[in-house]
């Protein structure tokens, strides 16, 4: 064993044990709610132009003002969970969210009741996730509350986040795949209308998500009351009495952060938006051979568990658990080995496709960077949360400077549509530069996202820890709000420009985090 596994094994803090068995049923119950959301945004941006015909200024709005509510709502979400309980909101957040994606489903055409009929799902869409999506992380974070598992905090959330990015992982292949078979066995040969059948996967995906809450309620229940009912169990909350000195310094302290991460949801959501303009209209169409590989959600796959199970093996005290993790590894290594010898012919690329590689990224390097900063805890130089959140924002702007590169000497947007109309094809780029794109932004989320809700759900005063956690997402919605600014951008400019914007208010983002970190760090002790 390597000295850096040892020193990830010797600490009681492995990628699963010494973990609250809810997490396990909170993720999971996330994960399905989570699978059905991206199925439905992978494909959301193109289905704006293809079915209604809006230009991708229009579309970018419409995409914008959506992602904002979603994220903006939870702040009501958390003010009514304070109230009425955390348990509560969620199940009627899922009921909202299923008549939603129920609604959109429905093909209605491209006129004006259509539009009406999908802002109402919208709207219906946001508010379900409003009520839904915060208060499952609160009550994720009072798991943590019960001293046994105080100490896995960041670790716990680290998975959370992870089991998120599974649903995430297969959504887009999904999403492409109902929308193919709608376009060849249905009949429904316009893509606005085949895109419908995706947003049907997303009604399927709530049920279960629903009924994964409810069957393993026995391991969360008593996460579900607010924070005033919950500090009366001793064996619940150890959370002392704040004073409002406390109270008030905290509050800033998150509205700090709060206000950083606005711009890096800005930048990366751009996947939705300005990257996934740039895959459909700039990126090669096909792939050919071994580089038909990534693009196969199987063989995504089979990487996650040969990472997942070299950890196991190292980490396993046992000759059975090091035979069954190398077993996974060999089999995984021959189902990829397989693909490799079948991997002859050609492929259509399809840009909502890209969209996988970003929770591929998460999953497969989540363990790593536990890892990594487990190592750094026993050395006594793991960053603080608010260091990390500061250092993701350095990340994402250097993967927009891949962006930048991958973009010299071609055409602006309106330029390629013009060659498009025309009959001509513009000049494209190979695929990888995208794919490396998520690869760099993956390791800022991975700094900036788990780290932001977890030091949320540590720092947040007990009695509005709903409305903190309902804050975090408020700055979320506004960050996704300014994500249509890529829309404006995507025209006359060079696409160098495009990037540069992002790279600019990533660097501006962590500059002004490292000015405040005395402060930020002060109240994360």
């Amino acid at each position: 064993m390597s000295r850096f596994s040892r020193s990830f094994s010797k600490k009681d803090n492995t990628m699963f044990e010494n973990q609250p068995k809810g997490l396990f049923a909170l993720a999971l119950a996330n994960t399905g709610e989570r699978f059905g959301y991206y199925t439905m945004i992978a494909v959301f941006a193109l289905f704006l132009r293809s079915n209604f015909g809006f230009d991708p200024k229009w579309a970018g709005e419409i995409y914008g003002d959506f992602l904002m509510l979603v994220y903006f709502l939870p702040i009501v979400g958390g003010y009514l969970a304070d109230k009425f309980g955390y348990g509560k909101m969620v199940t009627i957040g899922i009921i909202i969210m299923f008549l939603g994606y129920l609604l959109l489903s429905v093909p209605l055409g491209g006129q004006t009741v259509a539009i009406v009929s999908m802002l109402a799902a919208l709207l219906l869409i946001s508010l379900g996730t409003g009520l839904f999506k915060g208060n499952l992380q609160v009550m994720v974070g009072n798991l943590y509350d019960d001293p046994r598992y105080t100490n896995q905090r960041d670790a716990g959330f680290s998975l959370f986040y992870m089991a998120i990015n599974i649903g995430a992982l297969f959504a887009p292949t999904a999403a492409v795949k109902i929308t193919e078979y709608a376009q060849t066995h249905l009949g429904y040969t316009a893509p606005g209308e085949a895109y419908h059948f995706a947003f049907m996967v997303a009604c399927a995906s709530l049920v279960l998500s629903i009924a994964i809450y409810y069957l393993t309620r026995s391991t969360f229940r008593h996460t579900e009351e607010t924070g005033k009912k919950a500090s009366k169990d001793a064996a619940v909350s150890n959370e002392p009495e704040l004073s409002k000195e406390e109270t008030k310094a905290r509050i800033v302290a998150l509205l700090l952060v709060f206000a950083v991460v606005i711009f890096f949801w800005m930048a990366f959501h751009q996947n939705g938006l300005s990257l996934t303009y740039f895959a459909d209209e700039f990126t090669a169409k096909t792939a050919s051979g071994v580089h038909t590989m990534p693009f196969d959600v199987i063989n995504l796959v089979m990487l996650i568990l040969i990472v997942y199970a070299g950890f196991s093996f190292f980490e396993s005290k046992t000759g059975k658990g090091k035979g069954i993790s190398a077993a996974i590894i060999l089999g995984a290594l021959a189902v990829l080995g397989y693909k490799y010898t079948r991997a002859t012919g050609t492929i259509d690329i399809s840009a909502p496709i890209f969209q996988q590689f970003n929770p591929f990224y998460v999953v497969a390097l989540t363990p790593v960077s536990m890892a990594i900063f487990t190592y750094l805890a026993n050395k006594g130089k793991e960053p603080s949360a608010p260091r990390k959140i500061a250092y993701g924002m350095l990340v994402a702007g250097a993967a927009f400077f891949i962006m930048l590169f991958a973009s010299q000497g071609l055409n602006t947007p309106n330029e390629q549509a013009a060659l498009a109309e025309s009959g001509q094809l513009g000049a494209l780029v190979s695929p990888y530069w995208l794919i490396s794109t998520y690869l760099v932004l993956t390791f800022g989320e991975l700094l900036l996202s788990p780290m932001g809700i977890s030091f949320v759900s540590k720092v947040a005063p007990p009695k509005y820890k709903g409305l903190m956690m309902g804050g975090w997402f408020g700055a979320t919605a506004i960050g996704n709000k300014l994500v249509s600014v890529g829309g404006y951008l995507w025209g006359d400019l060079p696409l160098w420009v495009v990037w540069t914007v992002f790279i600019a208010v990533c660097l501006a983002a962590a500059v002004f985090m490292f000015a405040m970190m005395k402060r930020l760090e002060k109240v994360a002790k």
